[in-house]
């Protein structure tokens, strides 16, 4: 079976520069955002509660703890405005949607990190 004209033009737009990260981890997310003219790079740190979807449409969702309330972002995985994924942790889970740190507040929503 020969690949269809989406899936080509869709192998065009996924990017190969991109950091290997998994459910779990701790991640800094560098992104672009535009407010008017001007361009700056806001990070996001946090841990990846979810990944979903394949190829170019493929997100990833990160949580993080902002002044005692939660705080989730959904990010596209090929997207041209995400400058570079840092994982500054490795976490050790078995599951691949971590849903249940929404519940969790303070030393409770920590995910326990892989020895190396």
């Amino acid at each position: 079976m020969r690949p269809s004209a989406l899936d080509y033009i869709e192998s065009k737009q996924m990017r190969k520069d991109l950091t290997e990260f998994r459910t779990g981890d701790t991640v800094r997310v560098h992104f672009q955002v535009i407010e008017g003219s001007r361009r700056r790079t806001q990070v996001f740190e946090g841990i990846v509660i979810k990944r979903q979807g394949a190829g170019a449409r493929e997100t990833f969702t990160v949580r993080k703890q902002s002044f005692g309330v939660g705080v989730e972002r959904t990010f596209p995985v090929h997207s041209p405005k995400i400058d570079k994924i840092e994982v500054a942790a490795i976490g050790d889970v078995n599951r691949a949607k971590l849903y249940y740190l929404r519940g969790k507040v303070g030393r409770q929503a920590r995910v326990r990190e892989k020895q190396r």
